[in-house]
């Protein structure tokens, strides 16, 4: 009997250790950003600056599964008068996955005109689930995003064979929730900023029943026509105006970000 309860324990482990193995993370080839990378943007609406975005690559201790982390952050804050009536002071971070680019931990502290979020999620890819910190889990794909990781993860895609009209889509997972992420490419142009000029391709959302934007042209963004891949312009269209988000510094970048003369 008791080399029966045995063979039933050893059998038990051994599942275990398989069923573990089956997980596969995918991986990427990132050649578009590194550590030591930041943006910084300004938000502008009409001709006044509102508001300002960082965005930063940060080395990190940090691990996961024993897996090197890398540290991805986004702040943004209202500036000037804007504080006085709507002050914004957000900040969210995003420890990835540095041989895939997918989150394992997902920071987020929202404070904007006195409506506040806090949000702490632990991503456990090995079991294809996500922890928000509250007491829930909620079953995920292997390699689902973040809202911070998507903005680098997007930047890893191969854009280089894109023909107007071609569609990305890749999951995030935000407000316990996934959601199905879709960009569409809508061409080359060449954008006009206050840094100067720069090529870059054209994308749009496609857009989702539920979301905040009802028309395709309600958002625009460019994302620079080089191995940067850094989105340098964002447009987007609110009830009370249209809000744009350019880039003013950078430094860090992995390549040369080049200008049109």
């Amino acid at each position: 009997m008791k080399t029966f309860f045995l063979f039933l324990g050893l059998t038990g482990l051994s599942a275990a250790l398989l069923s573990a193995d089956t997980v596969t993370y995918p991986t990427v080839s990132n050649n578009s950003f590194q550590v030591g990378e930041k943006l910084r943007y300004r938000v502008t609406y009409g001709f006044v600056d509102a508001g300002e975005a960082v965005m930063e690559v940060k080395s990190t201790t940090k691990k996961a599964n024993g897996r090197d982390l890398i540290h991805l952050k986004g702040t943004g804050r209202t500036l000037g008068g804007f504080n006085a009536f709507f002050k914004v002071n957000d900040v969210y971070e995003s420890y990835v996955d540095k041989k895939g680019v997918f989150p394992w931990y997902f920071v987020r502290r929202v404070d904007e005109g006195g409506y506040k979020v806090n949000q702490d999620y632990a991503f456990k890819h090995d079991k294809l689930k996500v922890d928000n910190g509250e007491g829930k889990e909620f079953k995920i794909p292997v390699g689902i995003q973040d809202m911070v990781s998507s903005f680098y993860y997007a930047r890893t895609l191969d854009f280089k064979n894109m023909k107007k009209g071609d569609i990305i889509e890749f999951k995030c997972f935000m407000d316990d929730e996934i959601w199905p992420l879709k960009i569409k490419f809508v061409g080359d142009e060449v954008i006009h900023i206050r840094k100067g000029k720069f090529n870059c391709k054209k994308f749009i959302p496609v857009v989702q029943k539920g979301r905040y934007f009802e028309s395709d042209n309600d958002l625009n963004f460019w994302i620079t026509n080089d191995e940067n891949r850094i989105p340098i312009l964002v447009r987007a269209k609110i009830p009370v105006g249209t809000v744009k988000l350019h880039l003013v510094e950078w430094e860090g970048l992995k390549h040369p970000l080049n200008k049109v003369k």
